[in-house]
């Protein structure tokens, strides 16, 4: 067996982001494709259980590899076709499509669109959510944030063309803001199915669009198949329309020449451009090559533990399989988000500041498209942007997070509660919905965050700077890099949503006040630092807007602040005056039942959720016996249980925060004194539990797992 050094704890992190890094570099970017993605998971479940070698020849070694990969992938390197796709929207003075298309191919576009859409049937520009009221392409093919490492004078330079739903070929321009529709306009952005076994087809894609490529002269001798209508260039740079189900040999003659797939209708198109053997050849070798160099990573860097990867594995298992039952698409697709939608919103911002960015625009970057902060979470317009340079023009960076957050929520319950129950309680927590009837559960994360919203991000890194301040061991290092960390990801929290500011207040207050106590500098130090950057929203507001607003503008909207303090304070007079009828009243009482309802949205948890309530203010309040950073984070879900009396409770998503760390908690509350409670009350009853074959089965199997896990 090799020799392989463990690094110690304050170097082992950096060298497996190090050798992440290197695995990165070996497949390139960007890390748009769901195959290539998938093995660096796997790569990252292998570095982060392994053992890192410390020996300087081995990374040496590791460079080489890299180094080799990249030059070998420059020479095996298959021809690129340029590609190019937009939405097909006809008629508007300012639309690119009529200067930019050839006139033959813009006027059978345009047929078509009149035949589907019956000029005559068409919404009125006047309606809001009309798309006739919204805006025309700018360009002839639409930006693609693929195009970034391999320019193209289209859309993007690809190696592959095989669809048959646009979903998987990931048009950037379908959650583009202007093409914003309602249900009022007759042209409609997408369908949803939502059968069960729906699968990878869950959602179809309704906007008119087209689809053109250039044929590279390496690709003659190959076949361009299809289903549907296309438009084939020919000698004369006249457009001949081929319809039905074909292929077609790709010509000497055809070198260079375009090809256009007309996709009026929905789920009429599909194509398939296979290559000739030596481009099929360089195809296959470069993906040998780049398996071959991550495995040589792995064996030179690291030494496997397999025992210690059957946890991660099934963790990321249950997540995908979750993912995939509630939006498959969120696995590499694009889809398009609704109207009006903090998804469409966001990314179709995105970009707008991605090309600001790559144009070296950096103050029109930084402005965000909002001189003062309004809409919903400042900061995900940015990570969006950010995302879209590594992982091209796919969700993949949204959903890294995603799949981190159960190892997040694994780590948390197991630093205040045996392993057994926090390998049961995570594994219930992503795989069982029984969650979001008392806290909340993955699929309520899942489902958001495939929606591109905010909250999510939000709670995510909150939840995650959480776990890096509090740390593996019953109390916190004192080191400054822990610290630091753990503030930024909290900072980083605020900025998605704002709303996690009271509870990152709480914690961070009561941890800086222990380290002064404790006279902690350095992890004070490291407290502050990495908690600075909340600042730069208030700073942006006042440098672009010339306005003071702490975060987002919108914090004062009636929509979202529905019981000021102003309206307590009135409820409260009418109570006094026994003005029963009085609206404050009212809107007081219904705040509380949907404080109550939780995540669950249900009247029949409120019971439920109100024990959880007592139990949070008993530990924090009294429960002197537990964990003083435990009694914190309860302090740190009260305070953002105050914030559910004034802000819309009856938005389930706004609160998950609240409720999963009040489940936190309760969970540490029931395996210290809970449990024990109910067995001597409920006796009977307990026993019978006990002895019942599902949970002595999964009794037995949790065992199992502990045992091979660790």
């Amino acid at each position: 067996m090799r020799k392989a050094e463990n690094a110690p704890g304050s170097r082992r992190l950096p060298l497996k982001l190090a050798a992440l890094a290197l695995a990165v570099a070996a497949v390139g970017l960007p890390v748009n494709d769901i195959e290539v993605y998938a093995l660096l998971v796997v790569v990252a479940v292998v570095v982060f259980t392994g053992q890192m070698s410390l020996s300087g020849r081995r990374w040496l070694g590791a460079l080489v590899i890299v180094a080799v990969v990249i030059a070998g992938q420059y020479l095996l390197a298959p021809p690129r076709i340029d590609e190019g796709h937009n939405v097909f929207l006809p008629g508007g003075a300012d639309n690119a499509l009529t200067r930019g298309l050839p006139a033959d191919v813009y006027r059978q576009l345009s047929a078509e669109f009149d035949k589907q859409y019956p000029p005559a049937k068409h919404c009125q520009a006047s309606d809001g959510g009309c798309w006739l009221a919204g805006g025309r392409p700018d360009r002839v093919f639409a930006y693609s944030a693929d195009s970034i490492f391999h320019p193209s004078d289209m859309s993007r330079a690809v190696t592959s063309i095989d669809f048959t739903d646009p979903v998987w070929l990931r048009l950037g321009f379908v959650n583009d803001n202007r093409y914003n529709w309602y249900p009022v306009s007759d042209v409609q952005r997408a369908s949803r199915d939502r059968r069960a076994w729906a699968g990878l087809h869950r959602w179809h894609l309704t906007m008119p669009w087209f689809e053109m490529i250039r044929l590279p002269a390496a690709y003659v001798g190959g076949q361009l198949c299809w289903r549907g209508d296309i438009l084939w260039e020919g000698a004369d740079a006249h457009f001949s329309r081929w319809t039905g189900e074909s292929c077609r040999t790709i010509e000497p003659a055809d070198a260079g020449r375009r090809v256009v797939g007309m996709a009026i209708k929905p789920d009429s198109l599909a194509m398939r451009l296979d290559p000739p053997w030596r481009v099929a050849l360089l195809q296959y070798a470069q993906a040998a090559l780049m398996l071959a160099a991550l495995a040589g990573l792995m064996l030179t860097l690291v030494r496997v533990r397999p025992r210690r990867l059957i946890l991660p594995f099934v963790m990321i298992g249950l997540s995908v399989a979750v993912i995939a039952v509630l939006d498959a698409s969120f696995l590499g697709g694009v889809r398009p988000f609704d109207g009006g939608d903090d998804g469409l919103f966001y990314d179709g911002l995105a970009h707008v500041l991605l090309q600001k960015l790559m144009a070296g625009d950096l103050v029109g970057f930084l402005v965000g498209g909002e001189p003062v902060f309004y809409y919903g979470g400042p900061g995900l317009r940015y990570a969006l942007a950010l995302q879209h340079i590594v992982f091209g023009e796919s969700y993949l960076g949204y959903l890294t997070l995603v799949l981190v957050f159960p190892f997040v929520v694994f780590g948390l319950l197991k630093r205040f509660l045996p392993e057994r129950w926090a390998i049961t309680l995570g594994l219930m927590f992503v795989a069982v919905p029984l969650g979001a009837v008392f806290g909340t559960t993955y699929f309520d994360y899942v489902k958001w965050a495939a929606r591109g919203f905010a909250d999510p991000a939000a709670y995510m890194l909150f939840l995650a700077g959480l776990y890096v301040l509090l740390g593996g061991r019953p109390l916190p290092r004192a080191t400054f890099t822990p610290a630091l960390f753990g503030a930024l990801l909290m900072a980083l929290g605020i900025a998605m949503k704002p709303i996690v500011a009271p509870a990152a207040a709480v914690f961070l207050g009561g941890a800086g006040l222990a380290a002064l106590v404790g006279r902690q500098w350095p992890r004070l130090a490291g407290l502050c630092i990495g908690f600075a950057p909340v600042t730069l929203m208030p700073l942006h507001n006042w440098v672009f807007g010339h306005a003071l607003v702490l975060f987002s503008s919108n914090a004062q909207d009636a929509d979202l602040l529905v019981m000021p303090p102003s309206a307590w304070a009135a409820a409260f007079g009418e109570v006094v005056r026994l003005d029963i009828a009085g609206g404050h009243i009212a809107g007081a009482f219904w705040q509380i039942v949907h404080w109550l309802s939780g995540p669950a949205e249900s009247a029949w948890t409120m019971p439920l959720n109100l024990a959880g309530f007592a139990i949070l203010v008993y530990v924090v309040g009294k429960g002197r016996a537990f964990d003083p950073w435990l009694r914190l984070v309860g302090g740190a879900a009260l305070a953002q249980h105050l914030v559910a009396l004034f802000y819309n409770a009856a938005i389930a998503r706004y609160h998950f925060l609240t409720w999963f760390l009040t489940v936190l908690v309760v969970m540490v509350f029931m395996q210290r004194m809970g449990i024990d409670w109910l067995r001597r009350r409920f006796p009977i009853v307990s026993e019978r539990l006990a002895r019942h074959p599902w949970s002595r089965g999964l009794y037995s199997g949790l065992i199992r797992l502990e045992k091979v896990s660790t």
